[in-house]
């Protein structure tokens, strides 16, 4: 459901029909001579009740086309539903059935699409003078004066492609059908398109309209965007465009902007930049970097100076030119000064030193589209692997091992991982309290409903899907986001899973390895395009709170009653978030003992993303960060904090960059388009008052889709690096694996590995409380909530405490959820990791060797 600026190009009315009357017969479509087109609205959602409730609202008068702006997943809600003129003939049996008796204002009743569930209304023929049908599932209609951005990546093609390919009921529950049934969609729409348009053109004139056949042109163009043909994707829009000269000159101006998009992705994959990336895609005040093959650049830079040419003051290209220009190592020089974007827009005003990526050093050889990270001990060796998932469908996790010399391996077929294929986001947690964490692989966001996998860890390197056994397999839906949290404090972990379009779960943990959704006794089954979920005990009352960001309409605040139910405390709190969501956390940034909560803001736009840096006024609601007022609400903070900003946040963390003890904040920005050269963001917290960007200063930069994050002291060397799962949505976007490695500042710290005995054994939920002295006699709390951190990616549940600079341990307490018991220590060393057991009055002292990470010795 990622949102695309509607262009009237796309996915075209010509392959609607041949999904219609079935591909292998596309040649033959000859609509009618005489038969007359019609228009009408359609609404589609994700389930039947839902589709029966707007009929309701339709039958007692609500305006189809408001409605189909509000609630539609149909591209086709920018337009109040709007679709035609088309012939009758062109549309589904179950569509023409269902329309040929209607009278123009007629309402139908629920129909069962592949897209979903529809509802129709008979239009005016000519109330539209385009034959685009809907091409992609989309965002409700653009808001306020937002400018989408422009969309060049074949994402939305293929998943269409993927939905009408008529396939089993239980093709979902199996990642390897996934796989099969995806890559043969994509080429069964290829090949009978390209068999279409390279008819003869007589036959072609007499079956199709011109515009027509421009979107056919389009379609094969983005559908091989997605595959990272990008030679044939600019063969494509050129053809196109020869075509749009003669025959419809309207849409010569987003067809002239594609062409830029799709040959500086085709510039930056010919030069390497996305397998060997270095410092060429990062943010960067200074230049740097080469091309081995310019050409392709070039041809892309003479392209958008064109259109800059013709659109001067448009925003979104001249941030495109510059943006192009740093990940291809061109900026500022090279950028002609009418169109540059000063220097001092992204300057960092402090200095926190550079964090160097070392993937490649290390061994963490991975390259693939989006997905989840995860660092954390799963073989209890005392050693970090990372893990990683891959969205495409046919890609393989990954799970990075130690070796004896202490660089990484790839042991995810020897962890039986292998067949684990596609998942977006991945999270840890031991759920059945064996001291060997278990991984939660979350599939279908923003795409069709697919199955999950809970991997129980055996204790023996390996792990076992038994995501059937435990009763999560059914109902399949889309998510990316869940949240380990024990709701009742029984000492078990349960799963509170956020969906896309489908009601929320909440898997209540009987503590025999199975699960029960117990989210509408529990009051929290509401239905939304939920993209992240976390768990947090707000009020300090013992009990763990819950809240979920949306795409759209609004978050929500569960406050636990303690009892295994909740109740919506959103209006009461203030939390309402951003007019669209994405990531969300609690945390305490402040170090006053009180969650507060982050909550991004999420609009698919370059020009937003770049009125941000530039200072420019904005379109859309920004970022919020919450302080908890300690009395039940919270305060808006935003602007003190110095976030008032608009990005395109996705896989997005915290964790302490320079051991200061405060929260930082790491934001991995974009969405599927290539026009989406955004920098992901780092976000230095100072002194609990005010965040400061220190992007371009850390190196962190990166230009292209940022998802995973987790912060981990990889080498062992008492500060965080940063493990960075880059990639798009799409094949034609997959981007090495970043490990930036932490520079060091100086500082103190502490680590805490927490075991719980009655409370959950891995301590999700468990309250730190660090008092530390500084040379000046100063006292200071630091405080922590066991837990992986932000809502996309997961950090070690093993906790990394900074303490400042010359810091002096006074305590250190822990509060346990289950148990309520409250331990407090007075003897402990600084710069060192300890053990500590539910109910122990002594805490035992780890063992940690300094490791290569990269280059260098860790120091």
């Amino acid at each position: 459901m990622y949102g695309r600026r509607a262009l009237g190009l796309g996915l075209s009315a010509l392959v609607f029909a041949l999904f219609a009357l079935g591909l292998d017969a596309a040649q033959s479509v000859q609509p009618g001579a005489s038969e007359q087109p019609i228009s009408f609205r359609l609404i589609v959602v994700s389930t039947a009740d839902k589709a029966a409730q707007l009929l309701e609202q339709l039958k007692n008068g609500a305006d189809f086309s408001k409605l189909a702006d509000a609630e539609s997943l149909d591209p086709s809600a920018s337009q109040g539903g709007l679709i035609g003129p088309i012939a009758l003939s062109e549309l589904r049996a179950d569509l023409q059935a269902a329309l040929r008796p209607l009278p123009v204002g007629g309402v139908s009743g629920v129909l069962q699409l592949p897209t979903g569930f529809a509802i129709v209304q008979r239009a005016e023929p000519s109330a539209s003078s385009s034959r685009m049908r809907g091409n992609e599932v989309l965002a409700v209609s653009a808001a306020s004066n937002v400018k989408f951005t422009l969309s060049v990546d074949g994402f939305s093609e293929a998943g269409t492609a993927l939905n009408n390919l008529e396939k089993p009921a239980d093709w979902n529950q199996s990642s390897r059908l996934i796989c099969e049934y995806r890559q043969q969609a994509v080429d069964r729409v290829n090949g009978a398109l390209s068999k279409v348009l390279a008819s003869e053109a007589q036959s072609l004139r007499s079956t199709y309209t011109p515009l027509e056949v421009i979107e056919g042109h389009v379609s094969l163009g983005q559908l091989a965007a997605y595959t990272g043909d990008m030679a044939r994707t600019v063969a494509e829009f050129e053809q196109a465009h020869r075509l749009a000269e003669r025959d419809n000159p309207a849409a010569l101006p987003d067809l002239e902007q594609m062409l830029a998009i799709a040959s500086v992705h085709r510039a930056e994959i010919d030069n390497g930049i996305y397998s060997a990336p270095g410092d060429r895609c990062l943010l960067s005040t200074k230049g740097g970097g080469s091309l081995s093959k310019p050409a392709a650049f070039d041809d892309a830079v003479k392209r958008l100076l064109a259109l800059l040419d013709q659109r001067p003051n448009d925003i979104e290209l001249k941030w495109f030119l510059n943006a192009a220009y740093m990940a291809t190592g061109g900026y500022p020089a090279r950028v002609p000064p009418k169109h540059l974007i000063a220097t001092s827009d992204f300057a960092s005003p402090e200095d926190v030193g550079r964090f160097v990526d070392v993937a490649p050093q290390a061994g963490v050889n991975s390259f693939s589209s989006a997905g989840g990270v995860v660092v954390d001990d799963f073989d209890n060796d005392g050693q970090l692997e990372i893990l990683t998932s891959n969205f495409d469908s046919c890609g393989r996790m990954q799970l990075f091992h130690r070796k004896a010399n202490g660089l990484f391996e790839d042991r995810a077929q020897q962890a039986g991982l292998s067949e684990q294929l596609g998942g977006l986001n991945l999270s840890q947690a031991d759920y059945n309290n064996d001291g060997c964490k278990d991984v939660l692989v979350m599939r279908g966001g923003w795409e069709l409903a697919q199955r999950r996998s809970l991997l129980r860890n055996n204790c023996d390197g390996t792990f076992t899907d038994v995501t059937a056994a435990a009763g999560l397999l059914t109902p399949v839906t889309s998510s990316q986001t869940a949240a380990w949290t024990d709701i009742d404090n029984d000492g078990w972990l349960d799963l509170f899973v956020g969906n896309e379009d489908a009601p929320v779960q909440l898997f209540w943990n009987r503590g025999n390895g199975t699960f029960e959704d117990i989210a509408a006794a529990a009051g929290v089954r509401r239905t939304a395009f939920t993209k992240a979920v976390s768990a947090g005990d707000y009020d300090n009352d013992g009990f763990p709170d819950l809240y979920v960001s949306n795409f759209s309409n609004g978050n929500v605040l569960f406050h636990n009653n303690g009892n295994k139910t909740f109740r919506d405390v959103t209006a009461v709190a203030g939390v309402h978030g951003a007019d669209r969501g994405f990531p969300a956390w609690f945390f305490d940034y402040d170090n006053d003992g009180w969650l507060d909560i982050f909550a991004s803001s999420y609009y698919l736009s370059i020009e937003e993303t770049a009125r941000s840096y530039m200072g420019l006024p904005l379109n859309a609601s920004t970022m919020k960060l919450y302080r908890n007022a300690k009395d039940g609400t919270f305060l808006d903070v935003t602007a003190a904090a110095n976030l008032e900003k608009v990005l395109m946040p996705m896989g997005s963390n915290f964790g302490d960059i320079d051991n200061d003890g405060f929260l930082d904040i790491y934001l991995g920005t974009g969405s599927p388009s290539y026009v989406s050269l955004a920098p992901s963001m780092m976000l230095r917290n100072k002194n609990g008052a005010s965040f400061v960007d220190v992007t371009v200063s850390s190196g962190t930069g990166e230009m292209h889709k940022g998802h995973g994050v987790a912060f981990a002291d990889l080498d062992n060397d008492g500060d965080e690096d940063i493990a960075f799962k880059v990639g798009g949505a799409t094949p034609g976007d997959a981007h090495a694996f970043r490990l930036f490695e932490n520079p060091g500042h100086g500082n103190d710290w502490l680590g805490l590995n927490l075991v719980g005995v009655r409370s959950n054994r891995a301590a999700i939920g468990a309250r730190i409380k660090v008092t530390v002295q500084g040379t000046d006699g100063t006292r200071r709390e630091i405080h922590r909530t066991v837990g992986s951190g932000g809502s996309f990616g997961a950090s070690p549940l093993e906790q990394h405490v900074g303490l400042g600079k010359a810091a002096r341990i006074v305590e250190v307490e822990i509060k346990w959820p289950a148990s309520g018991t409250r331990q407090v220590f007075t003897d402990i060393t600084k710069n060192q990791v300890i053990e500590i057991r539910e109910m122990d009055n002594r805490y035992n002292a780890i063992d940690r060797t300094l490791l290569p990470l990269g280059a260098r010795r860790a120091r």
